[in-house]
């Protein structure tokens, strides 16, 4: 709860919303004299303030046993849980104390949160020290998250985006308490992560002629360095990177670089450059097997996360119903017909990753699809979430009608291009990862929620900046408080928007308070991109 009788203070507008804030009398100035003390475990944390604050700031924070500003690692207040904080800002002191280091990240962004915007500009945009120092207003603040899962997708197969965005990308999510980017590397347009044992997936399978008829060429790929030091960077905040590598279907990239993986080998493709579902998709035959298990295999040495996301959505079977040896793996594996090969086949792999200590995660547009290992990511309708946890799955919400950030936000003729339809910043706002009416056996599988940001029309970093914000602000509060105040969320909307402005964020300005909602406004299209 916000405490109703305190004062009211317009630079308190934090988003996400705390579970408790009371308003104290007075301020803290940081300044040059300002020490940081650091108690055991929360090194790391410290470090990561100074990262944060310095270039805009200009002040160092150097370590002193007697600092003003406390981190601390405080074990046995375990009701805080994993993520959880205290924070209590006095004149003299702040103190900040979590039962975990990740706590004390979550802390920090809220501190962040509660200096002038100026303070969080970013390299290079060095702000002069206010003559009084930069003050923080003082509070009591204890917080703790509703979903421990809250995060965001970035599509880079469709449109390739520069590792420096995707660590500002990260930034962004940290500030807002998010937890998870899962990033898509691989689809029909595009494979964006090397794979030694398979040079030509990026060399081959990183470049396209055009897009959707642009004739443009596109193209662009990581190092396996770049990757390497992204999952580094987004750990230091407090972000688990997530890839997602697509299989059985999505998979013309990777059979244009390899025709010998797909079910018609002397047939010669290019990465595909339409949209939709391609009927290109892996071979069942033990060559393709080996291919994925290898791929997996670098995927795991990458990103040290528990989880790998397969895709394993829309996978047409018509090449399989075609196919001698889809048919000869049908016969000796027992299966009813080409339709069991797609769980067949993921339940393959995800055999493989649990040997490699992972756990895998896959799109569900049914709630009933994915084999028993899965985490299941609902996407297209949030029933099908429901029905995956009652079959025994962990459930991610990731509804198209409220977590696709790739629709237009209104239905003006002036918005970017985008899917057929449109979700406003109130369709993303009443997004609710586990509804009432769901059985508390279905909602106790529910672990989070994530937005979705896929690339057919958004090409830059600045159009991902339009999409994304401010609707991912309002993806980020209901997935971190169980407090629903949509007034509310406007109202630290308008002031959090100076904050992005400091940043560098160009999101859409916000809409009016009161605008016309018809059922006209939501998406209509129930593909997945």
């Amino acid at each position: 709860m916000i405490d109703a009788a305190a004062r009211p203070v317009p630079d308190l507008a934090l988003v996400p919303r705390p579970d408790s804030l009371v308003v104290l009398p007075g301020r803290f100035t940081l300044d040059h004299r300002t020490g940081l003390r650091a108690g055991p475990g929360a090194e790391t944390a410290a470090a990561l303030l100074r990262e944060l604050l310095t270039p805009a700031t200009g002040l160092a924070l150097p370590a002193h046993s007697d600092g003003q500003v406390a981190l601390l690692l405080a074990p046995g207040e375990g009701d805080l849980g994993a993520e959880g904080y205290a924070l209590t800002v006095r004149p003299d002191a702040v103190l900040l104390r979590a039962a975990r280091p990740e706590g004390l990240l979550r802390g920090i962004q809220t501190l962040r949160q509660l200096l002038p915007p100026e303070a969080l500009a970013a390299e290079g945009a060095q702000t002069r020290m206010p003559a009084v120092g930069w003050p923080v207003p003082c509070v009591r603040i204890t917080d703790r998250p509703r979903f421990a899962w809250r995060g965001a997708m970035l599509d880079v197969a469709r449109h390739f985006q520069p590792v420096a965005h995707v660590r500002r990308f990260v930034d962004l999510l940290a500030l807002h308490k998010l937890n998870v980017l899962h990033l898509h590397l691989t689809d029909d347009q595009g494979w964006r992560m090397p794979v030694a044992a398979y040079p030509r997936l990026t060399e081959i399978g990183g470049r396209r002629a055009e897009s959707a008829g642009d004739g443009i060429p596109h193209e662009g790929a990581y190092t396996r360095a770049e990757l390497a030091g992204l999952v580094a960077y987004a750990a230091r905040r407090g972000v688990s990177v997530v890839p997602e590598i697509e299989m059985p279907g999505h998979a013309r990239a990777a059979l244009a670089a390899y025709p010998e993986l797909g079910n018609r080998p002397g047939v010669r493709l290019e990465p595909w450059t339409r949209w939709g579902v391609c009927e290109n998709v892996f071979g069942v035959h033990d060559a393709v097997l080996d291919f994925c298990r290898g791929v997996l295999d670098e995927v795991a040495d990458v990103f040290p996360g528990p989880y790998v996301h397969l895709g394993g959505d829309e996978c047409p079977d018509a090449e399989w119903e075609r196919s001698r040896a889809a048919r000869a793996r049908i016969a000796t594996a027992g299966l009813a017909g080409p339709g069991a090969l797609h769980g067949w086949f993921l339940a393959t792999v995800a055999a493989h990753l649990a040997g490699l200590g992972r756990r895998p995660l896959g799109w569900t547009r049914t709630g009933a699809e994915l084999p028993a290992p899965f985490t299941a990511m609902a996407w297209l309708d949030a029933e099908h979430g429901r029905t995956a946890a009652l079959r025994g799955h962990d459930v991610i919400m990731a509804p198209y009608r409220s977590t696709y950030l790739d629709y237009p936000q209104s239905a003006d003729p002036r918005e970017p291009r985008g899917q057929d339809g449109v979700l406003d910043l109130r369709g993303v706002y009443d997004n609710e990862p586990a509804p009432a009416h769901w059985e508390p056996e279905a909602a106790r599988r529910v672990l989070g929620t994530q937005a979705q940001l896929w690339t057919e029309y958004a090409r830059t970093p600045a159009e991902l900046d339009y999409l994304a914000f401010p609707r991912l602000c309002a993806l980020a509060d209901t997935a971190w408080s169980a407090h629903r105040d949509w007034p509310d969320f406007r109202r630290r909307l308008g002031h959090h928007q100076t904050r992005l402005a400091a940043l560098g964020v160009r999101g859409r300005p916000l809409p009016s308070p009161h605008p016309e909602r018809t059922a006209a406004c939501e998406p209509t299209t129930a593909v997945r991109p």
